[in-house]
């Protein structure tokens, strides 16, 4: 909870002079009775028409004044809770940038979206809320308790009452709601998820025409969440009606015994009054300072789910080594072992290998061998088990993860564009990349052909996720954005499976001639794909299979033979 309201330090000017000009609107506000009081017994009992001028000038002044203080409050809060939500985005957007894998795997995409939007305005929210409510209410409660007891201590019997009688209808109601709402933040992470799941996967609910399925499941979440905040809301609106039900009968009882006392001479109408307009500020002030509460509360809970990504540590910890030594292999790993958290069998089993530096490494195997989370290991998306993993020589644990990671292109299996230019997109791998750079990149990556078809050539605007290409366009300018820096490893995790077996062979010649002196470790399904690579691994239940050439494997490996002649086979029928 430290860590989340930190970020108020450079708003601590506003932190102590928003509730000082609030706490001076209060002080201004309890006067207000107190004036028209003296109107009442000064100015219309005596029908002094001067008098009566005089003093709502005087309230005048006062209203003035106090929105004066209301407004340069408002603009305080503003300011320190809107910068603070600023920061906070900011700060929690950079830490979750800064996780692992594994830890954005445990959290789920839908919580971090929901923590990072929902759970940050809820809390700036109870920033601006606290700046604006928390000193005044209170201020308001005993301020207008005080000055009724000097107006009349035996009418404020009636307060001691009434006061306590309305404390506890606001706890009884705060009791039951506050639990439903933290529940409604969970019903929101729920269906955020549900939601992103269904928009990713709406092609495959379309193929598979689950729309209405989909559609009921996520409308039994939103249902949920529904009938958990009518609930609260039907709870919440009690508070209101049954305050003014015991605050009205007290003014009632004040009226009438009030009005005993003014027959007795004990008090006047102007003070009968402003004990009224007294207990009214009480009651006004009690609902706020509930809602205020309420408020809190959710701000609280909010702030308690942001601190847990906060506290959520980088298992991936880098190091500070930036130099790369001279040594024969640029990969290689040593009896690696790995396994995804909560997954139980192991993904990876004691795997070795090595590939020089220029050299291409082929990797292949059945849906969920392996190939993928050996890409994931080098750039230490992930680290190992056990084992080591080495590059250049060195331990990959040894590297800072950004220059390690910046000497590494990587294309995963699921091409990934960001909205903006091609150029812009281009240039995520080097900021600097120039023009002919980026068009190296895309004739090797076998883009440049249908990029310079468009009007706009690189500043033709990519959609979000490249919802306005074609899937092999997409994996050809993926292909081509890790081109595009300055790379010692060339990762390809099966990032060819949309393009055709002439613009893969072409891909693979280009590659071949271009890049001589960068490590590529290619890993496909096509067997045809990986052929002429320098050594290939073939991986089966997170085990090595077979290890070396095309023509040693055909002899040796028999998962390898199986795949490669079921693929001939497919590729002949298909001529």
């Amino acid at each position: 909870m430290k860590k989340v309201f930190s970020y108020l330090k450079n708003y601590k000017k506003e932190l102590i002079f928003g509730p000082l000009f609030k706490l001076l609107e209060a002080i201004f506000e309890l006067i207000v009775p107190v004036v028209m009081a003296k109107i009442i017994d000064n100015g219309i009992g005596k029908n002094d028409v001067g008098y009566i001028l005089r003093m709502s000038a005087v309230i005048v002044i006062l209203g003035v004044c106090g929105l004066a203080f209301a407004l340069t409050c408002q603009y305080l809060a503003a300011k320190c809770a809107y910068g603070f939500g600023t920061e906070l985005r900011k700060a929690l957007y950079k830490h979750i940038n800064s996780l692992s894998h594994d830890s954005i795997d445990k959290l789920g995409t839908a919580t971090l979206i929901n923590r990072l939007t929902n759970d940050t305005n809820m809390v700036q929210n109870g920033v601006n809320m606290s700046i604006r409510l928390a000193v005044r209410a209170p201020f308001l409660i005993i301020g207008a308790a005080v000055m009724a007891m000097i107006i009349d201590i035996k009418l404020s019997i009636i307060f001691l009452i009434v006061t306590p009688i309305i404390s506890v209808i606001i706890y009884l109601v705060m009791s039951k709601t506050i639990p439903l709402y933290k529940k409604t933040q969970q019903k929101l992470d729920k269906a955020a998820s549900l939601a992103g799941e269904s928009l990713d996967g709406v092609r495959v609910i379309r193929a598979f025409s689950h729309q209405s399925k989909e559609t009921e499941k996520f409308n039994n979440v939103c249902k949920e969440l529904s009938e958990n905040m009518i609930i609260a809301g039907k709870i919440s609106a009690i508070l209101n009606p049954v305050a003014f039900m015991v605050m009205n009968l007290g003014i009632v009882a004040v009226i009438w015994f009030g009005g005993i006392r003014i027959d007795s001479g004990s008090l006047s109408q102007g003070e009968l009054t402003a004990f009224v307009n007294y207990m009214t500020q009480i009651l006004l002030a009690l609902v706020v300072l509930a809602n205020m509460i309420i408020i809190l509360t959710k701000a609280f809970a909010s702030a308690n789910r942001i601190k847990d990504i906060f506290e959520c540590r980088n298992s991936v910890i880098s190091g500070n080594d930036e130099n790369i030594i001279e040594a024969e292999n640029a990969v290689e790993f040593r009896n690696v072992s790995f396994s995804y958290k909560d997954a139980g069998d192991m993904s990876l089993e004691n795997i070795s290998f090595s590939i020089k530096k220029g050299g291409m490494l082929g990797i292949i195997g059945g849906t969920g061998s392996g190939k993928s989370t050996i890409a994931n290991l080098i750039p230490r998306f992930y680290d190992a088990n056990s084992g080591e993993v080495l590059l250049f020589g060195k331990n990959v644990k040894e590297y800072s993860t950004d220059f390690l990671r910046k000497r590494i292109g990587v294309v995963a299996q699921k091409a990934s564009l960001f909205s903006g230019t091609i150029r812009e997109n281009m240039q995520l791998a080097d900021e600097n990349a120039d023009d002919d750079t980026i068009v190296k990149a895309l004739k090797i990556a076998q883009a440049y052909e249908f990029v310079s078809r468009m009007p706009e050539g690189l500043d033709t605007i990519i959609a979000q996720g490249g919802r306005n290409l074609s899937g092999g366009q997409k994996q050809r300018l993926s292909i081509a954005r890790a081109l595009t820096g300055e790379h010692k490893i060339v990762i390809l995790d099966d990032s060819t499976s949309a393009l055709d077996y002439s613009t893969d062979l072409s891909l693979r010649h280009a590659i071949r001639n271009e890049l001589k002196d960068t490590t590529v470790i290619m890993i496909s399904q096509r067997a045809t794909s990986l052929k002429n690579a320098d050594m290939i691994l073939v991986l089966e239940d997170g085990k090595t299979a077979g290890i070396g050439t095309h023509e040693q494997l055909l002899k040796t490996c028999e998962v390898y033979s199986e795949i490669y002649f079921s693929q001939v086979s497919a590729e002949e029928a298909a001529k």
